[in-house]
């Protein structure tokens, strides 16, 4: 099983990317120091952005374990041994997966696995051979 970005969400970045020096044009044109704020924000934008496009994969998980991204693009596989708890966890409006590997806690979002993060949790219970 895999889960990815939903692809909506690197649109939507590089529409805020874009918005940005589409701002200042609009309310500081002769502001060099805005443009340059704008220009490195927008660039780190569609960075991000880029990740999505070229890691979309978030979470992969079977019988031997789980692989999640970490970083930018560093994937760490993670044996069912070393996953103390698979839980959803309730933040304001929306909900994230949280999968607790001891020093480490793993934190996606619905728009990170296409999701909704109890259907995950649920999935990953029925991959988690019984100990």
């Amino acid at each position: 099983m895999q889960w990815r970005v939903k692809p909506a969400l690197p649109v939507a970045k590089l529409i805020g990317a874009a918005a940005l020096p589409a701002l200042v044009a609009g309310f500081a044109p002769d502001d060099l120091g805005r443009w340059l704020v704008a220009a490195v924000v927008a660039a780190g934008i569609v960075v991000w952005a880029a990740r999505d496009v070229l890691l979309p994969v978030r979470l992969t998980a079977d019988d031997a374990g789980v692989t999640v991204l970490t970083g930018f693009a560093r994937r760490r596989h993670l044996p069912w041994s070393q996953i103390e708890a698979v839980r959803v966890e309730r933040l304001r409006r929306s909900e994230v997966l949280e999968i607790d590997a001891g020093d480490t806690v793993y934190v996606l979002s619905e728009p990170q696995l296409s999701a909704v993060p109890q259907e995950v949790a649920g999935t990953l219970a029925e991959l988690r051979p019984v100990s």
